[in-house]
């Protein structure tokens, strides 16, 4: 997976801004902080933040430890202190051993194996197979297609009615897109391919629609010089926005706010005094 790089004015805006450049929520990147903004006089700070993020390796999850069935009964043998009555203490004055403090960092991060890559394919035929199994589960005739390009897995389901399966503004696609994941890529152990699912090229209709919206709204920045704020999307949405206006000339795009609120401003360019 590769790293993006950026830079703001606070770590918060850093890394939102690295959500954008990626596409993904919070949950889906890992963050290595680089630099952060340092305290100065009067309650400023110095400085910039400085983060550099990715999107996260899928692990699989570990199993959980099995449990007994049911409590064990103590026996004693011969030589077993009398109840009661304790052994010795250790020396540092109690009955066991102490442990040491667990340490934990900001995130927590599932260890990954070790092993040989998986191969795309494989887990592209995993995907394939489920997505199959959720459309006759479904009663529902389709076709699930796969690409390779690289680490990069491209699967779009198509057919009759598989519109059910995207939901308002994407929703339930996304949560098929997770299942997928798991169900291929985790259960397989893959921390290096990159798996987008599509759903009656939704997502590709979706690009063109919000790229044709953003055009025209770059047109009225230019004609009123006012900026417009846009509604709340998800990150995936920013970026295609961000990279449709990226080439726009008299007009920058920035994010503000949090998720699940973050709005795209786009505004003059020489209006921009930080963009995230």
């Amino acid at each position: 997976m590769e790293w993006v790089e950026t830079t703001a004015d606070t770590l918060e805006a850093a890394k939102n801004l690295a959500l954008d450049q990626l596409g993904v929520s919070e949950e889906d990147a890992e963050f290595d902080v680089l630099e952060e903004p340092k305290p100065g006089l009067f309650g400023r700070t110095r400085g910039e933040a400085r983060v550099r993020a990715r999107v996260r390796p899928t692990a699989p999850r570990s199993k959980p430890e099995r449990r007994d069935r049911g409590p064990k009964r103590a026996t004693r043998t011969e030589g077993d202190a009398p109840k009661g009555r304790r052994g010795p203490k250790s020396a540092a004055g109690s009955d066991r051993p102490r442990r040491e403090p667990r340490k934990t960092s900001d995130v927590e991060r599932a260890p990954r194996p070790e092993g040989p890559p998986v191969d795309p394919a494989t887990v592209s035929a995993a995907a394939t197979t489920f997505l199959e199994g959720m459309l006759t589960a479904a009663g529902l005739v389709g076709q699930v297609t796969s690409t390779l390009n690289g680490e990069d897995i491209d699967i779009n389901v198509i057919g009759d009615d598989v519109s059910v399966f995207v939901g308002q503004r994407g929703a339930t696609l996304m949560a098929v897109q997770d299942l997928t994941r798991v169900v291929s890529q985790r259960r397989l152990g893959d921390h290096d391919t990159h798996m987008r699912v599509d759903i009656g090229s939704y997502r590709e209709r979706r690009r063109e629609a919000l790229s044709r919206f953003a055009l025209k709204v770059a047109d009225d920045v230019l004609a009123t010089g006012q900026p417009r704020v846009l509604e709340p999307m998800n990150s995936a949405d920013r970026k295609i926005v961000h990279d449709a206006l990226v080439n726009s000339t008299g007009v920058s795009t920035h994010s503000q706010g949090q998720d699940p609120h973050r709005r795209v401003v786009v505004a003059l360019a020489e209006t921009v005094e930080t963009a995230e």
